[in-house]
């Protein structure tokens, strides 16, 4: 039970010992939680993105990432990187602008569109990056399938023995299981962070209705 649940349950007891809280006290109070779990969020997803940028360069010299960069796919994976850098900084953007309206807004109607207006904004930015995930994934099973010598004399042999479809059918079915599981993790991941801000977030919501009937 959080400080504002202790002082609303305080607050609806008759003994005279407890302050009696009006509107504005309960509602800059709520404000406030609002304002922290929007910047929690903000800096959560910029965190986010330093570790898997942090990720990305410890991997960087990896043998299957120097595979990668003997082949030419330049004109696959550059618009790629461009289009998710361009993205990602409009959505920390976004969650930057809730942040200073949500800690601005003087009215409980406007407090309560611009919490639904973030959790829009976190779930548009969950989606976009499992979205993102996919597309990559299949980015990258286009570029092997098609330059991949190992792999295409793997399918050239396959089809001299008939089971090109068996060859195929396996590989799809080995990174629908990558993509499955990595899907798994993200998700879990958004349910544990984000998904416990945007629950504090949505009752807060649920605080305000209160207070406008």
């Amino acid at each position: 039970m959080d400080e504002l649940d202790l002082l609303k349950k305080d607050w609806n007891k008759d003994d005279n010992k407890y302050p009696k809280l009006t509107y504005n006290e309960i509602y800059k109070m709520i404000l406030k939680k609002s304002s922290s779990i929007v910047k929690w969020i903000f800096i959560i997803s910029l965190l986010e993105f330093a570790f898997w940028t942090f990720i990305s360069l410890l991997l960087k010299d990896t043998e299957s990432i120097k595979r990668y960069q003997q082949f030419d796919a330049d004109a696959v994976f550059i618009p790629l990187v461009i289009i998710g850098y361009i993205i990602l900084a409009l959505f920390f953007y976004l969650f930057f602008r809730n942040y200073r309206k949500i800690s601005t807004t003087d009215n409980a109607k406007v407090l309560m569109e611009n919490i639904l207006k973030t959790r829009k904004t976190v779930k548009q930015y969950v989606a976009f990056n499992l979205i993102y995930l996919v597309v990559a994934t299949f980015a990258a099973i286009y570029v092997e399938l098609s330059q991949d010598q190992l792999l295409i004399d793997q399918i050239k042999q396959a089809s001299a023995n008939g089971e090109v479809f068996k060859f195929y059918a396996i590989f799809i079915i080995v990174a629908v299981l990558f993509l499955a599981a990595a899907i798994g993790v993200l998700l879990l991941f958004y349910w544990l962070v984000y998904g416990i801000l945007l629950k504090r977030l949505n009752r807060n919501y649920k605080e305000l209705k209160k207070l406008e009937v």
